[in-house]
């Protein structure tokens, strides 16, 4: 893992310039559907759908890395690489990391909102 940071603080603060008043929505509906993402990572991963893992991991990677997160936006790319080369065996310790990442991620996020 790289030493990349949870969150790119100069991205956020000039996303909440950008979003003005909009920025609370912003962050609350990006926390919501990233768990509805890695709902959607586990459900792909229990079916075996490895190209289902691989878009879904696709589509967090994107909404990571516009959010500022860049290491969860990195788990999400490796996982990406693992549907899209089937190795769905190692899949499972990546959600957890995704899903680790992802708290980190939330709980400075959160933070920001106060």
């Amino acid at each position: 893992m790289t030493d990349k940071p949870h969150l790119d603080q100069e991205a956020l603060t000039e996303l909440q310039d950008v979003m003005e008043d909009e920025f609370d929505i912003l962050i609350n509906t990006y926390i919501k559907d990233s768990s509805d993402r890695i709902a959607h990572l586990r459900s792909a991963l229990e079916q075996e759908d490895a190209d289902g893992f691989s878009k879904s991991a696709h589509s967090f990677k994107g909404s990571c890395i516009n959010i500022g997160a860049p290491r969860l936006g990195e788990l999400c790319s490796e996982a990406e690489k693992a549907g899209r080369d089937n190795r769905l065996g190692e899949a499972a310790a990546m959600v957890n990391a995704i899903e680790s990442e992802f708290r980190q991620v939330e709980e400075t996020l959160r933070r920001f909102l106060e």
